[in-house]
């Protein structure tokens, strides 16, 4: 399933593919994640660290998840459209991040 995405890649961007693969991945992964937390009865979401894997496990579920929602003719160009686009922050996985930080700053404010 990536070999044909990595290869219009190569094609569009004249560059190395896994080098591509590999700024979209880090671009994507969080450094923190919300997690329901319950206190004395009522749930709270708590922000809290996550380790390297489940890092790179989101930021792979998120690209994956944007370029499904993309419209085009198949996988292979929706996924290296996603993989192309993802370093600027262009694509659909970027939305992810951002909302989770603001959840953080919004849960932070709040304690």
């Amino acid at each position: 399933m990536l070999v044909n995405p990595l290869k219009k890649i190569q094609q569009k961007t004249e560059t190395n593919p896994l080098s591509v693969l590999r700024q979209a991945i880090c671009g994507v992964t969080p450094d923190i994640a919300v997690k329901a937390r319950r206190v004395g009865g009522s749930t709270h979401q708590v922000p809290i660290e996550i380790g390297f894997t489940q890092g790179k496990a989101f930021a792979i579920r998120w690209l994956l998840g944007a370029s499904r929602k993309r419209p085009g003719r198949n996988m292979t160009f929706k996924l290296s459209s996603e993989l192309v686009d993802a370093p600027p922050c262009q694509g659909g996985s970027c939305g992810f991040e951002p909302r989770q930080s603001r959840l953080i700053k919004f849960l932070k404010y709040i304690n």
